[in-house]
């Protein structure tokens, strides 16, 4: 018996004070947060002006009820306050599909295309629908509070939410964060645009120091917060963990005061991120009106001596209050029904957006001597790659649910080839190993495991509770019956894993709290008292590695004894607390008996085309850490596999799955290229379609694809050293850096190839001069002079000829997506006004459009400018929002 350790740093996560134990284990509000199902009050009767009817019920509240609505009842809820007709309402995660309340397993759920996915599609329209139905989903698990979308800038690819967010470019994030904000909004369901602000990466989050100097805050990383409120006006605002300027988010009164409700003039409620709460009469003068989770850290009682000694006054108390009350007011009313169980809602025109949202994300980089499309009646098809036969459907972290189903990219691929499609893995990407559930059951034959709870940490008496979980991924922040084994708890964990072949097999363990691992009843890991912190989103050990030789079909016995006492133990001194999560991950691998890369080779060469599927997943690209490195992973087996099959079969395509850049070293010989990224659902069904030609490809990067890490904006302040991090690029973030240093990128900003071609006409303007209230008309023709039907992005840059400070190179002011038929012309009238033209001047503090001239790019991406036309700003003006 052999045990491997690997050492990876971790951050940490969420507040200790989770939820009250009745809040546990249940899909409605806690049992002291019924609503009666006979509301005293009458409903309402026309609709009203939603802050009236908030002010309104705030002047029936005590002050102590007033108080209660500023914490949350519990880890998704607000608080209800039946006497005075005021409904709980429910949030759930996340950007790309309504999770519901469990975290890991709950209720089944639509999965679309992860955030830059949708934002590679350049098309305002499928986000709004995306918001549409995305309201549908909310509704299904009965919240009221969509936790999205995510804005956070691409500032650094190896940012570990990239994938979450939407692009380098603030005015993409912002245009198309308005559109999904506006679906989502007009069918009732709250969204809660995130983080705000500065959040651009996972290490020390929670207490890194974002330093980003005044201009590039705001033309940067609060211009796509700044669009959506003035376009979408969403009704939630979520403040990020970390610092900005010495001060954290929730507490910073300039960012929430000034900027938010000051100069942009913000109407809806600010909630804090999950355990992002920093303060009591701080974080309440700054302007976050709820903390989430439910905790006694910083409200409550605090409020209420923090008012007695002067430190905030009820006017303080009030505000945060009655925007608490119009986001109540907003979605659920006075509404006192008992919320209804999460149910499923697997609609057929979900799944058909979804599907072309994802063949309208995918992004063809390359197609030299036009291999693709490839023809399903004639051509043999070899899929390789660690993808090929995976759902690599998102990314990890908040983002992540259980999908309604998942789409194979082997399994789509043959439902549309004609010919036989061969198939060979090629390589592992492990991080951990996978779980060990598929090969795990009960005593009653169940796939899963059984857990005893007991009450206290101890093991003691009889288990109070007995459960049944089909996943060996048994993190239980979220999911741990409190209410009835109480604040303190052990379990033990039994199971049955039966293996499939005889060989030297490896077991995996991580540890939450205090933990131990027997294999047929004797100790194999002891992690009781572990101090070695992994890169899980949440807190938990390194992940350990034990071999057993096995033999097939013999089952063997798993038992794990574990606590939810607070490990490392310095964690107790440190956050004065003894007890949090607990939980564990047992994962599982069969020994190795082929040669994966000799099969890949043997199957590229008797095929006609191969085509590789290669990437990250969920655990390489997560909330809760960054990435290491930009380069595939793990040590270079996708890279050698991609080399070793385009060079057995030079016509191979090359499918790479990841939501941000990756390198690749072997663009040169590859001769067709797609960036997959995270699809959802329909993963597999919309590559295939793109393949083989029965859908054109239409994406455009939303990033920059840089040819190595190095020549990236942030490489040198990244991720910052001491718990601080410099924005040291400034407004030069993504293609303006490149722009500026004269640096050739891998693949620019905006660049996707299509199985048509297109033809730009010359532009013209409506105007040679813009004034401060007015707009000018770009008029365009573009022409699908190819065979085929497509869609084109076009993308309108603008240049300041001369400026008083340095500016970019250029700047995207506008894009919009059009569908031509082979052979069609259309004209597009775009319009630009004066936030195409402006910078943040720091000596006034205003956005200014300076005099002189002003150059019109009209490009099909980045490096790809079609044609240009100027026009004039008579004379210098500003304004604030």
């Amino acid at each position: 018996m052999t045990t491997h350790v690997s050492r990876i740093d971790t951050d940490r996560d969420i507040d200790p004070n989770a939820s009250p134990a009745e809040s546990y284990d249940t899909n409605t509000t806690p049992n002291t947060e019924f609503s009666m199902p006979d509301s005293p009050f009458e409903q309402a009767g026309p609709p009203k002006d939603k802050r009236l009817l908030a002010r309104q019920k705030l002047s029936t509240l005590t002050l102590e009820e007033k108080v209660s609505l500023l914490t949350a009842a519990d880890f998704w809820r607000t608080k209800s306050i039946p006497a005075k007709n005021i409904p709980a309402v429910k949030t759930s995660d996340g950007p790309n599909g309504a999770r519901g309340g469990i975290f890991v397993g709950g209720t089944k759920a639509a999965l679309f295309p992860c955030g830059i996915s949708l934002a590679a599609t350049w098309n305002k329209d499928i986000l709004h629908k995306v918001g549409q139905q995305l309201a549908e989903e909310t509704k299904a698990r009965s919240a009221n509070i969509l936790l999205a979308p995510t804005v956070c800038m691409h500032r650094h690819p190896l940012g570990g939410r990239n994938f979450e967010s939407f692009s380098e470019d603030p005015l993409l994030t912002g245009k198309l964060a308005a559109q999904y904000i506006r679906g989502l909004q007009e069918r009732g369901v709250a969204a809660t645009i995130k983080h705000f602000v500065g959040n651009e990466q996972e290490t020390n989050r929670l207490t890194v120091n974002s330093v980003i100097a005044e201009r590039p805050l705001r033309e940067i990383y609060l211009r796509p917060f700044e669009i959506a409120v003035r376009e979408a006006k969403p009704w939630a605002v979520m403040s990020s963990y970390n610092l900005v300027n010495g001060l954290h988010a929730d507490m910073n009164s300039k960012l929430l005061n000034d900027v938010l409700r000051g100069d942009w003039g913000y109407d809806g409620a600010v909630i804090s991120d999950w355990g992002g709460t920093n303060s009591t009469a701080d974080s309440l003068k700054a302007g976050c009106d709820i903390e989430f989770p439910y905790s006694t850290k910083w409200r409550f009682d605090k409020v209420l001596d923090a008012l007695s000694k002067g430190q905030i006054t009820e006017a303080d108390i009030d505000r945060a209050a009655e925007n608490v009350l119009t986001l109540v007011e907003r979605t659920k009313g006075s509404d006192l029904t008992a919320e209804a169980e999460e149910r499923e809602d697997d609609r057929e025109e979900t799944r058909k957006l979804i599907r072309e949202a994802g063949i309208q994300g995918l992004t063809l980089l390359k197609n030299e001597g036009s291999i693709l499309p490839i023809n399903p009646k004639t051509a043999k098809v070899a899929v390789i790659g660690p993808n090929a036969n995976r759902a690599i459907a998102g990314g990890g972290g908040s983002a992540s649910l259980n999908p309604y189903y998942n789409t194979l990219p082997l399994e789509s691929i043959r439902k549309v080839a004609q010919q036989p499609v061969s198939y060979a893995q090629g390589c592992h990407i492990y991080k951990w190993l996978p779980v060990a559930s598929p090969y795990c059951s009960t005593r009653t034959g169940q796939q899963g495991v059984t857990i005893d709870w007991y009450k206290g940490d101890k093991f003691q008496g009889q288990p109070v509770i007995t459960q049944h979980r089909s996943n060996t991924d048994l993190f239980l922040w979220d999911s741990a019956p409190l209410a009835q084994v109480g604040p303190e708890w052990s379990a033990i964990v039994t199971t049955h894993l039966t293996p499939k072949t005889t060989g030297k097999h490896t077991i995996s363990y991580m540890s939450v709290g205090p933990g131990k691992l027997y294999v047929n009843g004797r100790l194999a890991l002891d992690l009781w008292d572990w101090t070695e912190e992994g890169e899980a989103m949440f807190d938990g050990s390194v992940d350990y590695l034990v071999d057993f030789q096995m033999e097939a079909n013999r089952p063997v016995e798993l038992r794990v004894e574990m606590t939810n006492e607070l490990r490392p133990l310095a964690k107790q001194k440190q956050f004065n607390m003894t007890h949090k999560y607990g939980g564990c991950r047992i994962g599982f691998k069969e020994e190795d008996q082929v040669d994966y890369l000799q099969e890949a080779i043997d199957a590229a060469k008797a095929a006609d085309v191969a085509v590789v599927v290669v990437g990250l997943d969920a655990e390489w690209e997560s909330e809760g850490y960054d990435r290491k490195t930009m380069d595939l992973p793990s040590d270079g087996s996708q890279d050698r596999l991609i080399e070793a099959v385009v060079k057995a079969n030079p016509r191979t395509i090359v499918v790479n799955q990841s939501g941000s850049p990756v390198t690749m070293p072997w663009a040169d010989r590859v001769p067709a290229i797609i960036q997959a990224w995270y699809q959802g659902q329909e993963a597999g069904n919309a590559l295939a379609d793109v393949l083989f030609g029965l859908k054109n490809p239409s994406g455009k990067l939303p990033c920059t694809f840089p040819k190595r890490l190095e020549d990236t904006p942030a490489y040198n302040n990244w991720p910052g050293e001491n718990l601080e991090v410099v924005y040291g690029e400034g407004i030069y973030i993504g293609y303006r850096h490149y722009d500026r240093v004269k640096l050739p990128p891998l693949f620019p900003f905006g660049h996707g190839l299509s199985y048509t071609t297109f033809e730009y006409g010359r532009p013209s303007l409506s105007s040679k001069v813009l004034t401060p209230d007015g707009s000018i008309e770009l008029v365009v023709a573009i022409s699908n002079t190819g065979e085929v039907d497509g869609l084109e992005t076009v993308q309108v840059y603008v240049r300041d000829e001369k400026s008083r400070i340095p500016r970019p190179e250029k700047e995207l002011a506008a894009f919009e997506k059009v569908a031509l038929e082979a052979g069609e012309t259309k004209h597009l009238r775009i319009q630009l006004d004066k936030y195409a033209v402006g910078y943040y001047d720091t000596s006034i503090q205003k956005w200014i459009a300076e005099e002189g001239t002003f150059r019109v790019l009209v490009a099909a991406s980045a490096a790809d400018i079609q044609y240009s036309v100027a026009f004039e700003v008579k004379e210098s003006f500003t304004w604030v929002f």
